[in-house]
């Protein structure tokens, strides 16, 4: 089966996004963007292509006869378990390279008990995270275990009387390496078939259905980059996209009636203007500066020492907005305390930071055209819900009753943009090759 891939490598994570050849969508996947932008871009496709194995064992599961409502529940319960199987032999491979990290110290023997006894640990965790309802901060493997890591070498650190910062700083280094072994995509077989076993009775079509859905060939015909990090990709120059185009397609997919679009990503902040086709007729773009984007909004996190998808959930809780009078990130923990010093309650000042961020924003859709129905907001801050409630307030506030789209997987709404324009080269190809052919 051949397939061709939009890749979204952004400041903060990479998307990347699977089509086949009618244009469907067959997976998606995201990981945390790196300083090794070529292995961010191949763990991205892995996960994208890991997804699409899952959408074949459904397929492979109805062709067999299971009823769709059993297929679904059955690949659900299959791909956390997936996901736990993956987790531990990412574990495992961070255990190797601290114990190698450890044999450089004087007292290697009792670094390496630490260390071992925190693994142990987090191993013991793992079936409770990924059981069925249970709640992770993150999916991201650096985010899950370095949180596990750092709060299991705080209670190590005081039973072993080894400094905190050398124990976490075995972490710091070995994440790197981690995060740069191949990824799981080349074992989804072995990984699936773990999974498989520690579902609670599977239907008899399960075992056939993951093992002819994983021995399917993918075969890549083209591929499209896009995002922030565009020109570091390892891609042709002719199959590179500017992300606006991508964001305006990849928005007018989604939701065709689009005709404005709001990207808020991790780096920055663009207002689109797209007509009937998807099209971009106009746009606008933040400066180099971070301010109101993603990146702000992680530090006010770092500042709070809470995770970003915390953000909202607690601003929601507000009282009141408190004026925020800059969202330059250099200032952002400094107002900050400055405000929680004066007395004001921290889901208010949060409060107050979400419109901040989103009246930036509405100065560039305005510079851009306005706002036209149907109004679509993308990028990773669309997940965030005091951001959509402001932004909703502001557009009605200024544009009156507009429809305003938001789609659970806008996070991949550049890499979709990317996958089509990919898909149009991969059929203008074979379009060129066919002539070709005849002549």
């Amino acid at each position: 089966m051949r397939y061709c891939v939009g890749i979204d490598l952004g400041s903060t994570t990479t998307k990347a996004v699977i089509l086949d050849d009618r244009g469907e969508i067959l997976g998606r996947g995201i990981t945390n963007s790196r300083s090794n932008y070529e292995v961010a871009c191949q763990v991205a496709l892995g996960e994208a292509l890991n997804t699409a194995r899952f959408g074949l064992i459904i397929a492979e599961l109805k062709r067999l006869g299971v009823a769709e409502e059993r297929g679904v529940a059955e690949i659900v319960a299959l791909e956390l378990q997936f996901r736990k199987h993956q987790y531990l032999g990412q574990l495992e491979s961070l255990h190797e390279a601290m114990r190698r990290l450890v044999q450089a110290h004087s007292d290697a023997a009792s670094l390496s008990r630490a260390v071992d006894e925190i693994v142990e640990q987090m191993v013991e965790e793992t079936p409770a995270l990924f059981a069925p309802g249970a709640r992770r901060k993150s999916d991201f493997f650096r985010d899950l275990a370095g949180s596990r890591y750092l709060h299991l070498a705080e209670v190590t650190t005081k039973q072993s009387g080894i400094g905190y910062d050398r124990i976490v700083g075995l972490f710091d280094k070995a994440i790197l390496d981690v995060e740069n072994l191949p990824p799981a995509s080349q074992r989804f077989l072995e990984l699936a078939r773990a999974a498989q076993a520690d579902i609670a009775a599977p239907s008899a079509e399960m075992s056939p259905a993951v093992d002819a859905a994983g021995q399917i060939a993918l075969e890549l015909a083209v591929s499209v980059g896009t995002g922030y990090g565009r020109a570091t990709l390892p891609f042709p120059r002719a199959r590179i996209r500017s992300e606006i185009l991508c964001h305006g397609l990849g928005a007018h997919a989604m939701f065709p009636a689009t005709r404005t679009v709001l990207d808020i990503g991790g780096q920055d902040t663009k207002a689109i203007q797209v007509d009937g086709q998807g099209i971009v007729t106009s746009f606008q773009m933040n400066d180099r500066c971070a301010a109101g984007c993603g990146r702000y909004l992680g530090y006010i996190a770092d500042e709070m020492n809470i995770g970003v998808h915390e953000l909202g959930p607690l601003a929601s809780q507000a009282t009141r907005t408190v004026k925020i009078n800059s969202t330059c990130t250099v200032f952002a923990g400094a107002e900050l305390r400055e405000r929680l010093s004066l007395g004001e309650r921290r889901e208010d000042i949060l409060s107050g930071l979400h419109r901040a961020v989103i009246l930036r924003a509405m100065s560039l859709l305005a510079r851009s055209g306005g706002i036209d129905d149907q109004f679509t907001f993308t990028g990773g801050v669309a997940n965030n819900e005091a951001a959509v409630a402001a932004l909703a307030g502001l557009t009605e506030e200024n544009y009156g009753e507009l429809t305003l789209n938001i789609s659970p997987d806008s996070i991949y709404t550049g890499a979709l943009g990317a996958a089509l324009f990919a898909r149009r080269d991969w059929l203008r190809e074979e379009a060129e090759a066919a002539v070709g052919t005849m002549q």
